[in-house]
């Protein structure tokens, strides 16, 4: 076996995609999204003959005083992800990197025994990619799609059509309607918005990996979904939607629009990205009216190289939740 820097874009992709609950956050065009907003990313592997056995795509996130650390969202993914931890550690020195930020797939040991493998101290930490999600199976037909839903749901989806929303993809030359309805969804219900030119540039990268679903009434857009697709998996990235014509439903139509599609692709899961019925109840009751299963990943977690700068950087963010 042997560590490579993966330089082929099918040879990425057709890894990452292989695995069950295929990783957009992982695949070869996320990548170049990160590029495209500023970030140094580094694509690692392991092969053995010649075959991939394990991948990670890191991104190289700047912090104050010229250190950095490395986030690698859902991931490292592969069977022999030791040498990849190790190469991690190496190129961590080499970057000025004081932690890797990861978010496994696998439970990481409880116990010292298990962590002495990593070398250096793991620390659970707040999440950045929603640690519980919903996954509905593609596998049933869309009749039983419909029939394991919530009866609400159901009769939700009915009303949108009879009222004459209209659904339809959308490029780029619609993109000021999204920005402003993605406006409007966070004022309403207070989420965390990212600078218009995230938006842009994710909708830039590849329309076969990004698309953007609208809902349109009396000639307007007043709901959109933006999905990627990747391997087994569509997952539902961002959703708006206007504060007029509520009463429509369009979001309840949007949302099964993109489940069919899905299916119509060949996709075998749909990831609804995230529930917390805490922190989001009510996006959590609309999303769960859809049926699927609940998955829970281990979580977020740093890998700790530099403790003395770990400590000062703790300090820092926990100084500026607080303001």
């Amino acid at each position: 076996m042997k560590l490579v820097q993966i330089e082929n874009q099918d040879k990425l992709n057709n890894f990452i995609g292989a695995q069950q609950h295929s990783q957009f956050l992982q695949s070869w065009e996320w990548g170049e999204f990160q590029q495209a907003v500023g970030n140094k990313i580094m694509r690692l592997g392991v092969e053995d003959n010649g075959k991939l056995t394990a991948a990670a795509t890191l991104i190289k996130k700047p912090l104050s005083g010229g250190k950095s650390y490395f986030y690698c969202p859902r991931a490292p993914v592969g069977e022999t992800t030791e040498l990849l931890f190790k190469e991690i550690g190496r190129l961590a020195q080499k970057e000025d990197v004081i932690f890797l930020r990861f978010e496994p797939q696998f439970k990481i040991p409880s116990n010292s025994a298990g962590r002495q493998n990593y070398k250096f101290k793991i620390q659970k930490t707040i999440d950045i990619q929603p640690s519980k999600t919903l996954i509905l199976d593609l596998s049933k037909t869309k009749e039983e799609l419909l029939a394991n839903m919530h009866q609400k749901t159901r009769y939700n989806i009915r009303l949108a059509k009879k009222k004459g929303v209209e659904i339809t993809e959308a490029g780029p030359e619609r993109f000021n309607e999204f920005w402003q309805l993605m406006r409007e969804t966070v004022k309403r219900d207070d989420f965390r918005l990212h600078n218009r030119g995230h938006y842009e540039k994710l909708l830039s990268i590849n329309d076969n990996y990004i698309r953007l679903l609208i809902a349109e009434y009396k000639d307007r857009i007043i709901a959109a979904n933006m999905v990627s697709f990747f391997g087994d998996t569509a997952a539902y990235l961002h959703g708006a939607s206007g504060n007029d014509y509520r009463n429509v439903m369009a979001p309840y139509l949007l949302q099964w629009r993109a489940i069919k599609t899905a299916k119509d692709k060949g996709c075998q899961y749909y990831d609804f990205f995230g529930i917390d019925k805490i922190k989001w109840p009510g996006v959590t009751r609309f999303k769960k009216g859809f049926g699927g299963n609940e998955v829970e990943y281990p979580g977020t977690f740093d890998l700790v190289y530099n403790k003395p700068w770990y400590t000062i950087y703790k300090l820092a963010r926990k100084a500026r939740r607080f303001i």
